[in-house]
């Protein structure tokens, strides 16, 4: 990584990639109050293909022909490869195989929670079931990646048992899933070590954010091993939702020295888009996308960015081709007033720096910031009162 850039300079002894795959257009979808249109779906899905997105999951191919055509449409029109999630049946696999996905994202509950009050089936039963499927698929000349639901609050004797089963299947992935996030780094480690161990094939998370945990749980698995991450635009999902794609790319990138093949730059374009579709603000201060990540207001902190901006930034704006802004308000001081000023080629005497100072401060504490247009007025009405 350049040093210009950020100050986080681990360098990994190799070269080390892995997948992000995007699940806004299937999971993010489930946020209640959603529903994208084709036209939507394609527009999202090209601004995930142009960020570099690799592999799209791009729906849920036996809900409606509608969704059918706009996966088949997705994949038509965009370099990505295709994901379709499918359950353990026969409708579902052969919806996916219509699309000629890429990928089929198989999926079967296993925790003692959901197998008896969701499915109501035995682990026997289960097992069969994933069985057929996986098997089903690969005679539609599908490739199959296979998730447990609830894995992590499954017992680890099911979970080798069933992964055994899908591994001697002939599956390309198996997924681990954090359904309702309620596990840590900690547990996270453990279960992707053990899959790494036992089998030779890429493992799989989706992580859910349900106590603010889906970050460090993807740093904790990309620790251990994990090949393939499940993300969505500003981490929508839902309840709390998902895995934020721009957290975990720069994340991925800056704290592990591990890369994505996504562009930074292009986050914040393809998070504006979804939150038009969305109708879902961009919060100010939400991670890498928020308009504060590089807006300083404290004058202690300003005059330090001023001196060197990794004193309070992480990485540079130019990484997001953002802008760094400096606001002036109650906090300010004499330093980045001056600063401000010399911006703008104006040199005005201590005098005037005081009152300028005390009408800046005066009007940040009404308004919250003064504006340069606002600044600029204040510097004009001071030297007229003179």
């Amino acid at each position: 990584m350049d040093a210009a850039l950020s100050p986080y300079n681990r360098t990994p002894e190799r070269k080390r990639e892995v997948i992000v795959y995007d699940t806004t257009l299937r999971d993010g979808e489930q946020m209640p109050g959603i529903a994208f249109t084709t036209e939507q779906k394609l527009e999202i899905a090209h601004a995930l293909a142009d960020a570099g997105v690799r592999e799209i999951e791009a729906g849920y191919p036996a809900v409606s022909e509608e969704e059918r055509i706009a996966i088949k449409e997705i994949k038509h029109t965009t370099s990505a490869k295709i994901l379709g999630l499918s359950r353990c049946r026969k409708e579902d696999i052969e919806a996916c195989a219509e699309c000629n996905i890429d990928l089929v994202l198989l999926f079967i509950a296993t925790s003692e929670l959901h197998r008896r009050w969701k499915l109501k089936m035995t682990k026997g039963e289960i097992l069969e079931a994933a069985r057929k499927s996986i098997e089903y698929a690969r005679n539609l000349g599908l490739n199959v990646c296979f998730s447990t639901e609830d894995t992590t609050r499954t017992e680890i004797d099911f979970l080798h048992e069933i992964y055994g089963m899908a591994s001697e299947q002939g599956v390309r992935r198996i997924g681990i899933t954090d359904t309702v996030g309620c596990a840590d780094p900690g547990a996270i480690t453990f279960l992707v070590r053990t899959l790494k161990t036992s089998y030779n094939l890429p493992v799989s998370l989706h992580l859910h954010n349900d106590f603010g945990l889906a970050c460090a749980n993807a740093l904790a698995g990309l620790d251990a091993g994990a090949d393939a991450f499940a993300v969505t635009v500003m981490g929508i999902g839902e309840r709390t939702g998902n895995l934020s794609l721009e957290q975990f790319v720069m994340a991925a990138k800056y704290m592990r020295g591990v890369e994505t093949g996504i562009d930074p730059s292009k986050l914040q374009k393809v998070a504006e888009v979804v939150s038009t579709h969305t109708k879902l603000p961009i919060n100010k201060n939400q991670p890498w996308i928020g308009e504060n990540i590089f807006t300083h207001a404290s004058g202690i902190h300003a005059i330090a960015v001023l001196e060197n901006p990794f004193t309070y930034e992480p990485v540079s704006p130019s990484v997001l081709a953002k802008e760094r802004r400096i606001l002036l308000g109650k906090h300010s001081g004499r330093g980045v007033l001056r600063a401000k000023l010399q911006r703008h080629g104006l040199q005005i005497s201590e005098e005037e720096i005081e009152k300028v100072l005390l009408e800046v401060k005066s009007a940040g504490t009404r308004e919250g910031y003064v504006s340069d247009e606002k600044l600029l007025a204040i510097v004009e009405r001071v030297r007229k009162d003179q």
